[in-house]
This record gives structure tokens, C-alpha cells and sequence, in this order.
């Protein structure tokens, strides 16, 4: 049976246009705290902007969907914690960051 083997990109347009996104989410990220929401929305933000810019390393970067799928869960696990533990944090305050903490 023949298998398809994918090929790294060569090209390096979209390297940069993930990077411009990554500055670009950075960038956005300390003017969260002067706006006009309320905290457990800008806790919702800032777990959004985490998850996207692990996923968009981990796609553009890593090439983590050419690697094991073993490891490819392992690596969306890690993405996805932080993001899980702040909006955990958000609802459960003292009760979860008592659990959570060393």
C-alpha cells in the first residue's frame, strides 16, 4: 500500500504571517486591561489569546501535526492547560487556585 509522506513547507509566507500574528496578539495583549469589560471577560481573552498563539506555534513552528499522535496529544494537552486553569480560576477563585497552587 503506498502512503503519502508530507513534505515540509519550503515556502516562507506563511511562517511570517504567523509570526506578524503572534506580534500582533502580543500587542493587543496589555491594552485588555484598560478596557471597559469586566475582569472574568478579559480572563476569557487572555485564555483565547494563549490557546491561539500555542496552536499557531505548535501548526507553524513545531509541525506538530507531522509528529507522533502520541505526541501530538501530549502537545495539545500542554496548549490547552493554561488556558483551562485560567477560566478554571475564574469560576471556582480561591477553591481551584488552593488546589492548583505548590
Amino acid at each position: 500500500m503506498d502512503s503519502i509522506e508530507r513534505k515540509p513547507a519550503t515556502s516562507l509566507r506563511p511562517l511570517v504571517l504567523t509570526w506578524l500574528a503572534l506580534a500582533g496578539l502580543t500587542l493587543v495583549s496589555p491594552q485588555l486591561g484598560k478596557g471597559v469589560w469586566g475582569q472574568e471577560a478579559v480572563q476569557w481573552i487572555v485564555a483565547a489569546i494563549i490557546w491561539i498563539k500555542g496552536h499557531l506555534v505548535a501548526r507553524h513552528f513545531i509541525e506538530a501535526e507531522r509528529t507522533h499522535p502520541f505526541l501530538r496529544n501530549v502537545l495539545r494537552f500542554f496548549i490547552a492547560f493554561t488556558p483551562i486553569a485560567i477560566v478554571l480560576t475564574t469560576f471556582f477563585r480561591d477553591g481551584f487556585a488552593r488546589l492548583a497552587s505548590l
